[in-house]
C-alpha cells in the first residue's frame, strides 16, 4: 500500500511509459506501421484521463512533487502528443519513413518533460531534461535519407549538451552553496543565510538560467532553433517548438520562482535582459525570413519573450498569465503546421512562404483557418493570443514594469508584419502553382479543427482556463 501511495503522483508518467513499452513491442512484429500510430493517438488519449486520479503531494522523499502546477503544464505536454500524433501519420508515409519507433520517441520524450514540470530535486530535473532531449535529438534527425535533417540533428545535439553541461556545472555550485539538491531545502537555507553574496550561488545562479535559455530559445542562447526547426521533420518542429519550452519555463517557475526567491534581484536583472533581447531579436529577424518554418521559428523565440515578461512580473497574476500563454500558443502553433502539412506532398514541399500564394482562394476552409492562427499569433482579437498578451501585459504593469510592457507591446506591433504578411500572400497573390493541391486527411484535420476551435473558444471565453491557471499557482506557491 505504501508503494502504491507513492506511486499514485506518477499515474501520468507510468501511463506514458506502458505505452512507449507497448508500442515498442508492437511495432516489432507488426508489419502495418499505422497500427502503430493508431495505439500511440488512443493510448496517448486514454492517458490523459489520468490526470484525474492523481494524488497532490511529494513523493520519494520530495524527489517528485505532484500539485496543480504540474498538472496544467502535463495538460499541455499531453495536448502536444496528441495533436503531433495526428500531424505525423501523413508526413512520415509521404516521406517513406513510417517506423514505428518515431512514436515512441514522441511518448518519451513527453514523459521527460512530464519529470521536468514536477521535480522537486535537481538531480530528477536533470534525469527529466536529459530524456526529454535525447529523444528530440533523434527525432530531429528521424529523416535518414535527408540530408538537412540530420545536419539538423547534429546541431541540436551539439549545442544541447552544452547546455547540458552548464546545467550540471550551475547544479554542483548550487551543492556547494547550499549543501543540498532538494528544492525546498535550497529555498530555506537560502532563506536563513544570506547568500546575496556569495559568489559561488550567483555563478550557479548565471549557469542555470544560460541553460534554460537554451530549452527556451532565448536570446542570445537561440541560435540552434531556426537551423534545427527548418531542418527537422515538420511535425517534430511543431512538437519541439511547444512541449520543451513549456517544459523549460515550468522548470525556471519552480527553479528561480521557488528556490532561488531570496535571490530575486539577480536573477530578475538577467530575465529583464533575455526577454528585451528575445523579443527584438526573434520579431526583427522574423521580418527578413523567407522560409516558413524559419519565420516560424523565430516566431517562437519572440513569443519566449513574452511568456517571460510574465515570470518577472511574478505574484500569481503574472505566473498564471505566463501559464495561460503557453497553454494558447500550443494550440495556435499547432493549427499553423497542421495548414503546411496539409499542402506537403511527395512531389511538393510547402517551405517558403511565397508557397502559401491563393492558398484563401483556392481552399478558403483551409484558408480561414490559417487566418484565425496568424490573427491569433499577432494577438489580435477575439482570437486567444489577444487574451494571452493582454493577462501578460496587464500583470507586468500591475507589477510595475510599465517600461517592459511598453516594448513588449511594440515589438508585438512589429510581429503583426510578419504574420499578415503570411495572410497576404494568401488572399492578395495568384498561385505559384496552376493547381494548388490539398491532399484531404483526416487525422491533420482533427490537429487543425481542434487548434483553431481552442483559440476561438479560449479568445470568447478565457475565463475558465484563467481560473484554471490561477488556481494551479496557488497550489505551488502554498503548498510547496
Amino acid at each position: 500500500m505504501l508503494i502504491l501511495q507513492q506511486l499514485r503522483p506518477l499515474m501520468p508518467e507510468l501511463a506514458l511509459s506502458m505505452l512507449g513499452l507497448v508500442l515498442l513491442l508492437v511495432e516489432a512484429f507488426v508489419k502495418r506501421k499505422d497500427i502503430v500510430a493508431a495505439l500511440a493517438f488512443l493510448g496517448a488519449f486514454a492517458a490523459i484521463f489520468s490526470l484525474k486520479f492523481v494524488s497532490f503531494g511529494p513523493s520519494f522523499n520530495g524527489m517528485f512533487i505532484s500539485d496543480g502546477y504540474s498538472i496544467f503544464f502535463k495538460l499541455i505536454f499531453f495536448v502536444n502528443l496528441i495533436l503531433s500524433i495526428l500531424m505525423s501519420v501523413r508526413y512520415l508515409k509521404t516521406e517513406e519513413s513510417f517506423h514505428g519507433e518515431y512514436y515512441c520517441l514522441l511518448v518519451f520524450s513527453t514523459i521527460g518533460m512530464m519529470v521536468m514540470a514536477s521535480a522537486g530535486n535537481l538531480i530528477t530535473l536533470f534525469l527529466g531534461l536529459e530524456l526529454m532531449a535525447l529523444s528530440t535529438y533523434v527525432l530531429a534527425g528521424f529523416l535518414r535519407h535527408d540530408g538537412n535533417s540530420t545536419e539538423a540533428a547534429v546541431k541540436y545535439f551539439l549545442t544541447g549538451g552544452f547546455s547540458t553541461a552548464l546545467l550540471l556545472y550551475g547544479i554542483a555550485l548550487v551543492y556547494g552553496a547550499t549543501g543540498s539538491m532538494d528544492l525546498r531545502q535550497i529555498a530555506v537555507y537560502m532563506s536563513e543565510h544570506d547568500i546575496n553574496g556569495n559568489p559561488m550561488a550567483v555563478i550557479a545562479l548565471v549557469l542555470m538560467a544560460s541553460a534554460f535559455a537554451f530549452k527556451i530559445a532565448a536570446v542570445p542562447f537561440h541560435m540552434w532553433a531556426p537551423d534545427v526547426y527548418e531542418g527537422a521533420p515538420t511535425p517534430v518542429t511543431s512538437f519541439m517548438s511547444i512541449g520543451p519550452k513549456a517544459a523549460g519555463f515550468a522548470v525556471l517557475g519552480r527553479v528561480f520562482l521557488y528556490a532561488f526567491c531570496t535571490l530575486h534581484v539577480q536573477w530578475e536583472t538577467i530575465f529583464i535582459v533575455l526577454s528585451v533581447l528575445t523579443m527584438s531579436v526573434g520579431s526583427v529577424m522574423a521580418l527578413v525570413q523567407t522560409n516558413i518554418k524559419r519565420m516560424l521559428a523565430y516566431s517562437s523565440i519572440a513569443h519566449a519573450g513574452y511568456v517571460l515578461v510574465g515570470l518577472i512580473a511574478g505574484a500569481p497574476e503574472g505566473i498564471s498569465a505566463s501559464m495561460n500563454y503557453l497553454l494558447i500558443y500550443t494550440f495556435m502553433n499547432i493549427g499553423a503546421f497542421s495548414v503546411i502539412l496539409l499542402l506537403n506532398t511527395k512531389e511538393f514541399k510547402a517551405l517558403q512562404i511565397s508557397d502559401l500564394s491563393g492558398l484563401g482562394r483556392a481552399h478558403p476552409l483551409v484558408g480561414v483557418a490559417m487566418l484565425i492562427c496568424m490573427f491569433s499569433l499577432t494577438g489580435i482579437p477575439p482570437m486567444a493570443g489577444f487574451i494571452g498578451k493582454f493577462y501578460v501585459f496587464m500583470a507586468a504593469v500591475r507589477s510595475g514594469y510599465l517600461w517592459l510592457t511598453i516594448v513588449a507591446v511594440m515589438f508585438s506591433v512589429v510581429s503583426a508584419f510578419f504574420y499578415l504578411r503570411i495572410v497576404m500572400y494568401m488572399y492578395m497573390k495568384e498561385p505559384q502553382r496552376p493547381q494548388m493541391v490539398l491532399v484531404p486527411s483526416n487525422a491533420l484535420s482533427v490537429s487543425l479543427a481542434v487548434s483553431v476551435v481552442f483559440v476561438l473558444l479560449i479568445g470568447v471565453m478565457p475565463e475558465r482556463f484563467l481560473e484554471f491557471a490561477k488556481a494551479a499557482v496557488e497550489k505551488i506557491l502554498l503548498n510547496q
